[in-house]
């Protein structure tokens, strides 16, 4: 996911938290066989989809901690948002001779043919945070519960604007959607789908610009001057004497720029405040938006985690064992049912980001401030 911060350090060089992930998991089925041999110093390679964002910059170098930690050496490269770009860097790593691979994928459908040459050469792969499709070569997913992470958007949202405490509306609300080549997409708009669809249809929610289906509300590469383009739009077409009640955002650099296109139009004063407006990731931007009252709530998802569970299944792997999984069901890339490790989100607003971010250690007050 994209804005164009840079990496927060304290983040990236955040002390790893203690995951038992042997006491939380069931075994996992269909991974790669991997035969135990001496991996001690082997290099593993790690692609990343962008640095335009810090978050995953922040991932990249949480992965590399962990893995060097293990006594592994890394080689982690960054694929400019560009697909084919990631694919010539996968092959290069290939062919450096990395012992495993960690995948954050671009486009979740670009990586076939090169995961072949992976599962050819014995590597086994780790799709991270983003599920990998259409090919049976990704041994296994490491990523949060992503319909729980639309689920908690949309359950804020309903919250308030006071909709599960007897008020009928009727509110109007906007929907956007993250990048239609990232798989965690339409787990997250539909898990908000879920809370939300009920109230549209009774019409305690409107959609004034009649954009509710994914494919319309899709925003590439996570962009947020594309959606602020978007809402800029759909403020000058639909909302010259209407107001906007809540807007559903996927992410927080979406976030920024739907927010940049409400204030254009004279939204954030007394007389026509700011609408509800969701996100995700707990970028540090967004959470002093959340702070000094402009976006409403983010979902917190902790990075440090899901590098250890990642780094924990590309040891397990190389060293024989099957990793640790908690979901065998649900993540069908088109070929095959990943067994995956899904960590859980957590709801942000301004009640609860000091007991959750400052205590949690994930920032500082004097970051926040």
């Amino acid at each position: 996911m994209r804005n164009r911060r840079a990496a927060l350090t304290a983040i990236a060089g955040a002390a790893s938290l203690a995951l038992t992930l042997t006491a939380c998991g069931q075994s996992g089925s269909g991974g790669s066989k991997e035969k135990a041999g001496d991996v001690k110093g082997a290099t593993i390679g790690i692609a990343m989809p962008t640095k335009s964002s810090e978050r995953w910059i922040a991932d990249g170098a949480n992965v590399v901690k962990d893995l060097k930690a293990k006594g592994y050496k890394t080689k982690l490269v960054y694929g400019n948002d560009d697909p084919e770009t990631q694919v010539s860097q996968i092959e290069n790593l290939i062919t450096q001779g990395v012992k495993g691979l960690i995948i954050a994928a671009i486009d979740n459908k670009s990586l076939n043919s090169v995961l072949k040459e992976a599962k050819a050469a014995n590597i086994p792969v780790i799709s991270y945070d983003r599920l990998i499709l259409g090919t049976p070569d990704v041994d296994y997913y490491a990523s949060f519960d992503n319909e729980k992470v639309g689920t908690l958007q949309g359950t804020y949202l309903v919250h308030k604007l006071g909709l599960d405490s007897g008020k009928n509306g009727p509110f109007n609300i906007e929907l956007f959607a993250g990048s239609n080549d990232d798989n965690n997409t339409r787990y997250f708009f539909g898990g908000a789908m879920k809370v939300l669809q009920p109230y549209i249809d009774q019409k305690k929610l409107v959609v004034q610009s009649g954009q509710t289906a994914l494919n319309q509300v899709t925003t590439l590469r996570w962009d947020g001057a594309t959606a602020q383009k978007r809402m800029e739009d759909i403020l000058t077409s639909k909302y010259q004497s209407a107001k906007v009640d809540a807007v559903l955002s996927p992410y927080d650099g979406i976030s920024i720029g739907i927010l940049a296109a409400l204030k254009s139009d004279g939204y954030g004063t007394a007389s026509k405040p700011l609408p509800v407006i969701t996100g995700q990731d707990a970028e540090l931007a967004s959470v002093k938006s959340i702070i000094a009252g402009q976006q409403t709530q983010t979902v917190y998802k902790d990075i440090r985690k899901l590098a250890q569970v990642a780094t924990t299944m590309v040891d397990d792997a190389l060293h024989g064992k099957k990793p640790q999984v908690n979901d065998t069901k649900t993540y069908d890339n088109g070929k095959k049912v990943v067994p995956a490790f899904l960590l859980q989100p957590v709801s942000v607003d301004k009640s609860n980001y000091e007991d959750v971010l400052v205590k949690g250690g994930y920032y500082t007050d004097a970051q926040l401030k």
